[in-house]
């Protein structure tokens, strides 16, 4: 009966086995979708601006999100039209500058006759509720960029193209078009589903390996299983992957964020409080007397 008993429970273990690994590789799939999905800092070109009426060109490289400083980290590119360069040297026939305004925050960049204007780093201003993270999503004031050329030193609205090499975040600039100038646009970054899922897979590592520890520790103590001297290594390798495990979250959130308070640091007590009893659970078994007859 016994026998038999252990051949019927085979195949239920068989069959967990099988769907384990089933949903082990649905799971693997479905993060490689998101993956593909969102990009992941391949260069994607989200909207197109148009030139100005002398071939003038703006391009935008968006590169970095500082989410806890409300900061979007930009490129632009300015490429003169045919009709502001030199058709022998290539260069500038006349003064140009360009005004990048986002929010209250202007930028200007001077190329005088003679040069050829370059790549320059702007601050873009990013409105959102950090603590949304790792779910947070994040939005600019209004962006313009304002040609000035020494002819004139009248201002010309630039319709933009914008680039997106953000790594983990989805971006949107939607655009509002005007008859007479281009309006002002608007940066929307949202964290990619993947990158949330990262984050949460690493939390729940976390946890497990706190739920892990204690039940080990607490197995132990009860005498429900055998006391082992290498698991004390064990504990401690735990512990030591603890802060690894949390600097491994995206962004890497500063000290004290949410996710320590709630988190990290109740891995790290549970862990402790493990290691503590199974060290007894070391001090109970291996005494020098209890071998000894009574």
């Amino acid at each position: 009966m016994s026998a038999g008993g252990f051949r019927r429970a085979r195949p239920s273990l068989r069959t967990f086995g099988i769907v384990g690994v089933v949903v082990l590789i649905a799971a693997y799939v479905a993060t490689i979708t998101l993956f593909a999905t969102a990009g992941m800092g391949q260069p994607r070109q989200v909207i197109k601006g148009h030139p100005a009426p002398d071939g003038t060109t703006v391009t935008i490289d968006l590169k970095e999100v500082h989410s806890i400083d409300g900061e979007l980290i930009a490129n632009v590119a300015v490429s003169p039209g045919p009709g502001l360069l030199d058709p022998l040297a290539h260069d500038l026939t006349q003064d140009l500058s360009v005004v990048v305004t986002s929010a209250v925050t202007p930028t200007k960049r001077i190329w005088s006759k003679g040069t050829l204007p370059g790549v320059f780093p702007v601050s873009l201003n990013l409105t959102g509720d950090v603590t949304n993270w790792p779910f947070d999503d994040y939005h600019s004031g209004p962006i313009s960029v304002e040609l000035f050329r020494s002819a004139t030193q009248l201002p010309e609205r630039a319709s933009v193209t914008y680039i997106d090499r953000l790594r983990g975040w989805r971006v949107d600039v939607p655009s509002a078009s005007n008859a007479n100038e281009p309006a002002p646009y608007e940066v929307v970054v949202q964290r990619s589903p993947t990158t949330g899922a990262f984050a949460v897979a690493i939390v729940g590592v976390l946890i497990l390996l706190a739920s892990l520890g204690l039940f080990v520790a607490v197995q132990t103590v009860r005498d429900r299983r055998k006391f082992q001297p290498p698991m004390t290594t064990w504990y401690a390798a735990m512990l030591f992957s603890v802060v690894p495990l949390r600097n491994a979250l995206p962004d890497s959130p500063p000290i004290g964020w949410w996710v320590d308070v709630t988190v990290v640091l109740w891995v790290i007590v549970v862990l402790a409080i493990s290691m503590a009893i199974y060290i007894y659970c070391w001090w109970r078994h291996l005494r020098p007397d209890a071998d000894k007859p009574t």
